[in-house]
């Protein structure tokens, strides 16, 4: 691809995103669902079994 050709596409390209980026509205901080938290305090419940648990070792005869 010619480097004038690959330059305009690029502009072309961060121009939509830039639009895009402008016409979403982001959420507020602190403003997670109930879904959200609970997934989180799940995996970091998860996390800790794991950081705890000692690893099983396997016998091969």
């Amino acid at each position: 691809m010619h480097a004038d050709i690959h330059l305009q596409l690029h502009t072309l390209t961060a121009a939509e995103l830039r639009h895009e980026a402008a016409a979403a509205r982001p959420r507020p901080a602190g403003t997670a669902t109930p879904m959200r938290v609970q997934l989180g305090w799940r995996l970091v419940e998860f996390g800790l079994k794991l950081a705890v648990t000692p690893p099983r070792t396997t016998v091969t005869a």
